[in-house]
């Protein structure tokens, strides 16, 4: 072979070498080293950012493992004429391409969104507006916008009760409506036909099942109590009997601390207070979990009116018909108090 084709065919290899080479450290550049502790990253693209702010966010959670490099690549596959928001996890050992043809194309990744343990509708907005992109007062506005709400046969009291524990997947860049009406959609689907029915046959509609399964779980810790609770304060309603729920008064109160409720409590001018008011209250005190929904639709079957603490402390209730039994279940209780109370005076002896 010649020496001249010796030298072109040494060109063309050098080329290879040399296009394979940039391939490796520009386009197939890892974003970060893999390593066996390496992490994935979550990166979080408001709407409305620029190309820029997506850099400086790479930059300041140290995801680039080379500015420059990425920088080649998003120019040669013209990322940042569209920005598409959203999170986007990034996992080790992702390469530049892979990277921008994820946000280029806005192949993001959703949120678990969890509802459980939330109370008042201020709390369930803050929530929200910490897991997705939802403006607080946009959401705020809209839970209390009674125009709207009537459109859907709801009011700013009941609101809350659209709202189902459970763990729900969203796009981060979702906003207060999107994220309302696909929370109305989950709230139709569980209330089916069946659910409907059951609710009818303790003379309840949703909203009024919705708002004693509130009051039942606040009553107790323990799942397996929850119908005998559930058909007491039917019991109490069938009898036109105020619930007297003291969970009803602290959310009157506005706190859920209290140990004691008070006469000055008992007294409150609230439609919560269920001391003064007769039937439910106007609004669920909290979101239900769906087993204390479940209890007021399927509860036990018993005529007690009357519950009380237990004296071992257990965390279940005492159940009675008349007010007699119930004042000996209370005194029962009030004595073991007591007699706790005095063996701490007396330093645990």
């Amino acid at each position: 072979m010649s020496f001249v084709r010796w030298f072109v065919l040494f060109l063309l290899l050098a080329g290879i070498a040399s296009a394979g080479f940039l391939y490796y450290i520009v386009l197939g550049n890892n974003v970060q080293t893999p390593t066996p502790d390496a992490q994935s990253y979550d990166l979080y693209i408001p709407t409305g950012a620029t190309y820029q702010q997506v850099l400086d966010s790479l930059e300041t959670k140290h995801i680039l493992r080379n500015t420059t490099y990425f920088s080649w690549v998003a120019k040669m596959m013209k990322y940042g004429n569209k920005i598409y928001p959203g999170r986007y996890l990034i996992e080790p050992g992702t390469n530049n391409r892979a990277l921008i043809t994820k946000l280029r194309i806005g192949n993001q990744d959703p949120i678990n969104y969890t509802i459980n343990n939330i109370r008042t509708k201020e709390q369930l907005i803050v929530w929200t507006a910490q897991k997705l992109e939802v403006n607080a007062n946009e959401l705020a506005t809209l839970l209390a916008d009674t125009t709207f709400l009537r459109a859907k046969g709801l009011t700013p009291d009941n609101v809350i009760a659209i709202f189902m524990n459970d763990t729900y997947q969203f796009n981060w860049n979702t906003d207060a409506s999107t994220f309302f009406n696909r929370m109305y959609k989950e709230y139709d689907k569980f209330w089916t036909d069946e659910r409907k029915q059951l609710a009818a046959n303790q003379k309840l509609n949703n909203f009024q099942a919705i708002a004693l399964a509130a009051i039942v779980e606040e009553e107790t810790a323990k799942n397996d109590e929850m119908d005998e609770i559930a058909r007491l304060y039917l019991n109490r309603l069938a009898a036109n009997m105020p619930l007297q729920a003291d969970p009803t008064v602290k959310y009157a109160v506005g706190d859920f601390t209290l140990k004691r409720i008070l006469h000055e409590h008992l007294a409150i001018q609230s439609p919560y207070n269920t001391y003064i008011n007769t039937g439910l209250p106007p609004g669920p005190i909290r979101i239900p979990a769906k087993i204390a929904i479940d209890a007021v639709l399927h509860p036990a079957d018993h005529n007690y009116v009357f519950m009380c603490a237990r004296e071992d402390f257990s965390g279940y209730h005492n159940f009675a018909v008349t007010y007699e039994d119930h004042l000996i279940n209370a005194h029962k209780y009030q004595d073991e108090l007591d007699r706790q109370e005095a063996i701490r005076n007396q330093g645990g002896k």
